[in-house]
């Protein structure tokens, strides 16, 4: 067993302002991956001006939060919520949905899309490659809240958090499985396939399936959520519900790629 390196939750204090890492790291996110899109808009991978990265970073940026509050909110703690509605506005507590998150941005981006008059799936394909960096900070900041761990196990690096509701016994550290899946590996994939042009779609494509499988793979070990607990019998999470329209979204968007890149039969 592994000894959970104990990290305080707050990053830093500026006056009675404290600095939760669970909020830097959505920030840090933000910040990394208008950085990565400008050098690729500048050097021209992605058929996009810098302003027109800017803007696609805020309404991305913008959606995915507020469709990740209000996912977490309405799907895995609502009756906590209606009776509190203020802790709705505590965003630094933690309590975001990415399935939910997936919602807002493509509603925003859609908007945008719209407003703009751009192919949506050709600005998605552009902001996908970087959507891991936020994740992989995320859920290191999951880490070192801490909240999200695994279920209870006896491999040598499991871990025993601090949080009194995790029962003082080893777990798996699942945010970490999650950092280096959704994170890192995703990130290496989307990233080498994006140095060149690709059919529009595929990127998008690509991204729902591999974070719908990885998710739904690190879900057998990690410990659902106390108000919902396991679905259909006690073999399934929510988690790995939300998972699978992703990969079907996923799938169906390469099947349309594919079928539109088929040169027609004389």
């Amino acid at each position: 067993m592994l000894t959970y390196p104990k990290i305080d939750p707050v990053a830093f204090e500026l006056g009675p302002l404290a600095i939760h890492w669970y909020g830097l790291a959505y920030v840090t996110g933000i910040a990394i991956g208008w950085l990565l899109l400008h050098r690729r808009a500048r050097a021209g991978v992605i058929p996009f001006t810098t302003t027109e990265v800017s803007d696609m970073v805020f309404y991305g940026a913008v959606g995915g939060v507020l469709g990740g509050r209000l996912g977490y909110v309405l799907v895995y703690n609502l009756h906590d919520y209606l009776a509190n509605p203020l802790a709705i506005l505590k965003v630094w507590e933690g309590g975001m949905s990415f399935h939910g998150g997936v919602i807002g941005f493509i509603i925003a981006t859609a908007l945008y899309a719209r407003m703009v008059k751009r192919p949506f799936l050709s600005i998605t394909d552009a902001l996908v490659p970087i959507v891991p960096v936020g994740l992989l900070l995320g859920r290191i900041a999951n880490f070192i809240k801490p909240e999200l761990w695994g279920a209870p196990s006896n491999v040598p690096w499991a871990m025993v958090f601090p949080d009194a509701r995790a029962g003082a016994v080893p777990r798996h550290p699942s945010q970490l499985y999650e950092a280096f899946l959704e994170g890192i590996v995703l990130f290496i994939v989307l990233w080498i396939l994006s140095r060149r042009p690709r059919a529009t779609g595929l990127l998008s494509g690509l991204f729902l399936i591999l974070y719908g499988a990885f998710r739904f793979i690190v879900e057998f070990v990690r410990e659902p959520d106390a108000q919902i607990g396991y679905l259909f019998g006690g073999w399934v999470t929510m988690g790995q519900m939300l998972s699978l329209p992703m990969i079907v979204a996923g799938l169906l968007i390469l099947l349309f790629v594919t079928l539109r890149s088929r040169p027609e039969d004389h």
